[in-house]
């Protein structure tokens, strides 16, 4: 049995060296998108101005800028600013950290972002999930209303932190840690702090003074009822009109697309009503509190405010962590999103550093951490912005609103941030996605639930940490007990096809054809063996009763991407285990790291290379003449 009849022969030269092997490895797993390649053949002056566009996307879009670009990065630019202002100062509430706090980091941050940022699209700003996030780790070591300036020294330590992993990650390419939040696991986060975080605002609806600092639903729920000696009807029905008026302006965006606008002014038409309300009516003397103070001016430094005590240290470093990582997902995701609906791409790595970058920036100057939130992204897409310059625009008029009119919002009543937070957490709690993932992937909605359930009753950091790990149960599942199939012939053609999916096809008498969809290690050798031992004990069985033995097993490897010495010792195992039994083993078509280490391992030597092929078709031929079976085989493989 030899593969000499083939027009092609399989190829065994000297494998490549370790250092060609890693570096090729290396490549493929950080530079998939092979960057370097623009650089090849380039003079040095081309290679260093391509290298600086490349690094700071800023000089490859600004030198290409004209007014006509401009004009709509102004509208969209105003428009953002105009939903960034309520949530600004709502989720630094969120936060537990003056309002102030919240505008501050709607006007640094988006500028680094604009330098550096790689989407068209993204808007920067705050977002509720990770500003719970923040609060809740925090108060595990300081409470606010014990110790509010320590309490905020730490939120920026958390930014810090959050901002050098971001960096980090992007400088190390390292984006396939992020992958590891699948969709359904976000799909599940999101909406379980949705559902958290508007329990959270009917403190705010009926004017509670008194709260409880833990956040799961039940904790939530009693705070809220052990209370009830403290609500406010007046503050109840304030904020269910607001509420109501954010609803049906949603409802108006979806019955008209090109009735955007309303929705995206409606959060500042709230604050704006809110405040002249509560300025003319003296809302504070009906139980209805309000901001309070908010001085004028720009962001201070703070970089003398970091603390890293190590008392307090563990809280800032796990915020950190958990928000960073949150923040990754939903940005890169976001802009992906939208890049995608102008068939456009982005960098997840660029976008990495530049997160990481606006968030160390923003730990120094009195900012806590931003991302890319998916209602402004949304509001700055449909606005019709071009260019990250967007941001820009956003960042001067939050910068004129420190400098002129943070005064004006003192009077802003804290309900209508509570509704504004609320209406915005509505659209998070997807119940179409769930569903659809309960009708397609039973396992993916369990993954869902689990991050939904465990945000809302145990703890968001816990819930997503369950989450996580089940998903990574179910992908160690699929590695530890990958697919093998057994291959049969598609009458009429070249083809071998799983029988299972085609019926139709036919097996080979004395000859089974088995391949194998995964890579081969220490975590699967055991069951691949033991699983070709048992597809070749049902198949003798099936050939018994017709008379025909297995004479010869073809092992298509072409899905194969790798193998340890975990894996060449079970595939020596199955190959002494059969020839003891008279079973030829072939191999077909391993790819170039499966073939180098068989030949290191001298497993080919053990073989042959006359049982190596190319293609099941090249080893039926090779084969069949040599089969006790033979006379009842055709040409063509057909019994």
């Amino acid at each position: 049995m030899t593969n000499s009849g083939s027009a092609h022969k399989v190829n065994f030269t000297k494998p490549r060296g370790f250092h060609t092997a890693l570096k090729s490895d290396l490549k493929e797993t950080f530079f998939p998108d092979d960057p370097f390649q623009q650089f090849k053949g380039e003079p040095l002056s081309r290679r260093t101005k391509k290298a600086l566009q490349y690094f700071v996307p800023i000089f490859e879009w600004l030198p290409k800028y004209s007014l006509s670009l401009f004009k709509y990065d102004l509208l969209a630019g105003i428009t953002i600013a105009s939903l960034a202002i309520p949530q600004g100062i709502s989720y630094a509430k969120l936060a537990n950290i003056p309002p102030i706090i919240g505008l501050y980091s709607s006007f640094v941050p988006p500028l680094v972002y604009a330098i550096f940022g790689s989407s068209k699209h993204l808007a920067v700003g705050t977002v509720a999930a990770c500003s719970l996030l923040i609060a809740s780790t925090i108060e595990e070591v300081v409470h606010q209303a014990e110790n509010p300036t320590l309490y905020l020294h730490l939120v920026f330590t958390a930014t810090l932190f959050s901002g050098l992993l971001q960096t980090a990650l992007g400088l190390l390419r390292l984006g396939i840690l992020v992958d590891f939040l699948s969709h359904s696991t976000i799909t599940g986060f999101m909406g379980g702090t949705a559902t958290l975080i508007c329990l959270q605002q009917l403190k705010g609806i009926f004017g509670l003074k008194h709260f409880t600092t833990h956040t799961d639903v039940v904790s939530v729920l009693r705070a809220i009822f052990s209370n009830r000696h403290e609500w406010r009807w007046e503050s109840a029905v304030v904020g269910i009109i607001f509420l109501v008026f954010l609803q049906f302006t949603k409802f108006v965006k979806q019955k008209r697309p090109k009735l955007f606008w309303v929705s995206a002014i409606a959060p500042m038409v709230t604050v704006v009503v809110g405040g002249l309300f509560a300025y003319f009516a003296h809302a504070e003397k009906h139980g209805i509190q309000i901001v309070g103070e908010l001085k004028r001016g720009i962001n201070p430094p703070s970089l003398q405010d970091l603390n890293f005590d190590r008392k307090y240290i563990s809280a800032p470093i796990k915020a950190g962590i958990i928000t960073a990582m949150v923040a990754l997902a939903e940005g890169i995701a976001i802009g992906r999103s939208f890049a995608i609906m102008k068939n456009e791409q982005i960098d997840g790595n660029k976008e990495m550093i530049a997160f990481g970058l606006m968030n160390i920036v923003g730990s120094f100057t009195s900012c806590y951490l931003t991302t890319g939130p998916f209602s402004k992204t949304a509001v700055n897409f449909n606005a019709g912005c071009k260019t990250a310059m967007a941001n820009v625009v956003m960042a001067i008029c939050m910068l004129l609103t420190l400098l002129f009119l943070a005064p004006l919002f003192r009077y802003t009543p804290l309900v209508a941030l509570s509704a504004i937070i609320m209406s915005a957490m509505l659209g998070l709690i997807e119940y179409e996605k769930a569903y659809h993932l309960f009708k397609t992937d039973k396992f993916d909605f369990c993954i869902c639930m689990v991050a939904f359930f465990g945000v809302a009753f145990i703890s968001m950091d816990m819930g997503l940490m369950l989450s996580v790990g089940l998903a990574l149960i179910r992908a160690l599942l699929y590695v530890a007990r990958p697919a093998t199939c057994k291959l049969g012939h598609i009458p009429d053609s070249a083809l071998y096809r799983d029988i299972e999916q085609y019926p139709g096809a036919t097996g080979t008498p004395g000859m089974l054809i088995l391949q194998l969809g995964s890579p081969i290690y220490f975590a699967n050798g055991g069951y691949i063996r033991e699983r070709i031992l048992r597809w070749v004990r049902d198949e003798q069985a099936i050939t018994d009763s017709k008379g025909n033995d297995v004479e010869c097993v073809l092992l298509e490897l072409g899905g194969v991407t790798s193998i340890d010495i975990t894996g060449v010792e079970s595939l020596l195992e199955v190959t002494r285990n059969l020839e003891a039994k008279g079973i030829k083993v072939v191999l077909v078509n391993p790819r170039i790291e499966v073939m180098e280490k068989l030949i290191l391992t001298k497993f080919i030597d053990r073989i042959g290379k006359e049982s190596v092929f190319l293609s099941v078709e090249d080893a039926f031929e090779a084969s069949r003449f040599s089969l006790k079976s033979s006379v009842q085989i055709t040409g063509n493989g057909n019994a």
